[in-house]
């Protein structure tokens, strides 16, 4: 698969857009509560600290068989952002994902859409699996994998499950479903 270029894309309610270092004051608000990275590790990154972290994202993988891609999620009718979504898309057409939506905006289906949305794109641009690695304890993020297509496995990496969405079967003589001519 040769390197993927990001666009932005939109979902009913979402736009996600790609990541810039102009996103790193809001997006240190969205994700300053400390109980967001209970999961995730780690600790709020101030707007510095985020502006340093965001122009190494979008500079872009050192790897050219590499592509990271980064989102942030912006609420179309609120016009604010409220988390991001991130693949990072190998050679061989894995593209392994993850989302975050800020503890403010949690509970009103952001992260389910924003997640299918990015499965969908991904889909389009040419990745046959999409991965995921969800903490066995975070349900939350389970229902939003299980909701855009990815299913458990029985493979652990880090403590975390990993989650797959396989290609769909190709259509063949006996599953496909001619259309009866009048």
């Amino acid at each position: 698969m040769p390197p993927v270029t990001i666009t932005p894309f939109a979902t009913h309610r979402l736009d996600l857009l790609p990541l810039a270092v102009e996103h790193a004051a809001e997006m240190a608000v969205v994700l300053a509560d400390p109980a967001l990275h209970a999961f995730i590790g780690g600790e709020p990154l101030d707007e510095d600290a985020l502006r340093a972290r965001y122009a190494r994202l979008a500079a872009g993988s050192p790897d050219p068989a590499v592509s990271w891609l980064n989102w942030v999620i912006r609420v179309r009718d609120e016009g604010r952002l409220a988390g991001y979504v991130q693949a990072t898309v190998t050679a061989e057409s894995v593209a392994e994902v993850a989302w975050v939506v800020g503890t403010g905006r949690q509970g009103r289906g952001i992260a389910t859409e924003a997640a299918r949305g990015l499965v969908g794109w991904l889909r389009d641009a040419g990745a046959r699996t999409i991965v995921a690695h969800v903490h066995p304890d975070h349900a939350a993020s389970a229902a939003v994998a299980a909701s855009a297509g990815l299913s458990p496995t029985d493979e652990w990496q880090d403590g975390e499950v990993r989650w797959v969405h396989m290609p769909e079967p190709s259509a063949t003589p006996e599953t496909s479903h001619p259309r009866t001519a009048r």
